[in-house]
């Protein structure tokens, strides 16, 4: 593989059946963060999500467990693409769920 050293840069992601049939069942090991805002988390929301708005999360990292994975939801998946690069960053292991809420069922 030619750029296989882009690997290390990009966020692996994965889809909400993934996140339904196989990671919502294996909860202890992940942290579910939900960055939306908090009238939309309010409307619709997964149990077991945290809700930390994008816009707070840098100054509530604190509040974000290092051990765990943590899996990222918004409502379409720009802003939890936003949220994974910080995490990252910030030395964080970071998965983020694609097409977010609105492809949630």
């Amino acid at each position: 593989m030619m750029f296989g050293w882009l690997k290390k840069f990009r966020t692996p992601s994965i889809s909400t059946h993934t996140l339904k049939n196989e990671y919502l069942k294996q909860k202890k090991d992940k942290y579910f963060l939900d960055v939306r805002t908090p009238s939309e988390f309010k409307m619709r929301s997964i149990p077991g999500f945290v809700n930390i708005p994008l816009n707070q999360l840098p100054a509530k990292l604190d509040k974000i467990p290092k051990n765990r994975e943590i899996v990222v939801i918004c409502q379409s998946g720009m802003r939890s693409s936003r949220a994974c690069s910080l995490l990252k960053k910030s030395g964080y292991q970071v998965t983020n769920v694609s097409g977010g809420m609105g492809a949630y069922r």
